[in-house]
């Protein structure tokens, strides 16, 4: 992502060992924007809109998303349906991270507005590899400005 456009990774992932793997291949990968993670949806949304825990916070826009759909309090699909419906963070683009692959998730995840949608390989070596060729993807990504 481009050094004139300093951009915040949001990861929204309830598997410590996932996120903490997601973030060490980020880095690997060369990735050294800001990674802020959330656990649960209900956070995430927060977080977005400055509600609750997050009232009043300053934390910087533009982001990227790195969601999970098989969250805690609020899943995945509650808050790209959230995020896409607000003028003031449709333009977030969100990479969905998750083991679901069925086709009509999949579907629904894009009509839903979601920027690209990959799914979390189940063995190790291949998951790492996974998120390093992500973080070599992310390297070279042009983001929207935010609003």
């Amino acid at each position: 992502m481009s050094a004139e456009q300093p951009v915040t990774i949001l990861l929204v992932e309830d598997d410590p060992g996932h996120a903490r793997l997601i973030e060490r291949n980020l880095r690997r990968a060369l990735i050294t924007n800001s990674i802020v993670t959330l656990s649960d949806g209900q956070q995430a949304v927060d977080y977005l809109f400055r509600e609750d825990t997050y009232a009043g916070a300053t934390h910087p826009l533009p982001l990227l998303l790195l969601l999970d759909l098989n969250l805690p309090v609020l899943d995945g699909t509650q808050v790209l349906t959230r995020l896409k419906a607000d003028t003031r963070t449709k333009h977030i683009p969100v990479i969905i991270l998750t083991t679901t692959d069925e086709p009509d998730e999949i579907k629904r995840c894009y009509e839903l507005g979601c920027s690209v949608y990959l799914t979390k390989p189940v063995e190790y070596e291949q998951f790492a590899e996974a998120m390093r060729k992500l973080g070599l993807f992310l390297s070279i990504v042009k983001l929207p400005m935010g609003e």
